[in-house]
């Protein structure tokens, strides 16, 4: 279960830039870890994940949350509306920002606000055709697609 988020984070953390050395690469990996830690603890949730891709769960949180405007910004062409780590924390079950905050090595408050800082390009890199991922594609095989 760690193992998969990891995978996921080093993945996550190339899509975002933390695959160049230099100052820039810590940031790229710290934002993939937290990410990765994130659909890792949706993912091993079962119900969520819709053919191994918890993406689509994760948005389907956002918007119950009143977060459509935001999450449709990320996923459509144009620009990424911003959301805040109280609207993150608000949006997650408390046990997913607890699992995801320890397996990155900080509070739950400082989780919450790392994700939404990331969260945006991500899925905006996730969805360049301005649409979900199949259901069927898991979220490794989505990553090395935008990375190639």
């Amino acid at each position: 279960m760690t193992m998969a988020g990891n995978d996921l984070g080093g993945l996550l953390g190339g899509l975002l830039g933390g695959g160049q050395s230099g100052t820039g690469g810590s940031a790229g990996s710290g934002a993939g870890n937290i990410l990765g830690a994130l659909l890792g603890a949706l993912g091993g949730g079962g119900g969520q994940a819709v053919g191994g891709n918890p993406l689509g769960g994760l948005l389907d949180m956002l918007t119950k949350s009143g977060l459509i405007d935001q999450a449709q910004s990320w996923i459509g062409t144009g620009e990424n509306k911003p959301v805040s780590g109280e609207q993150i924390a608000q949006a997650l079950p408390d046990n997913t920002l607890q699992e995801v905050a320890a397996q990155a090595g900080v509070s739950p408050r400082e989780a919450a606000d790392q994700i939404a800082q990331h969260l945006p390009q991500a899925v905006d890199k996730l969805t360049p055709s301005g649409e979900l991922p199949q259901s069927g594609a898991s979220l490794e095989d989505l990553i090395k697609q935008q990375s190639l």
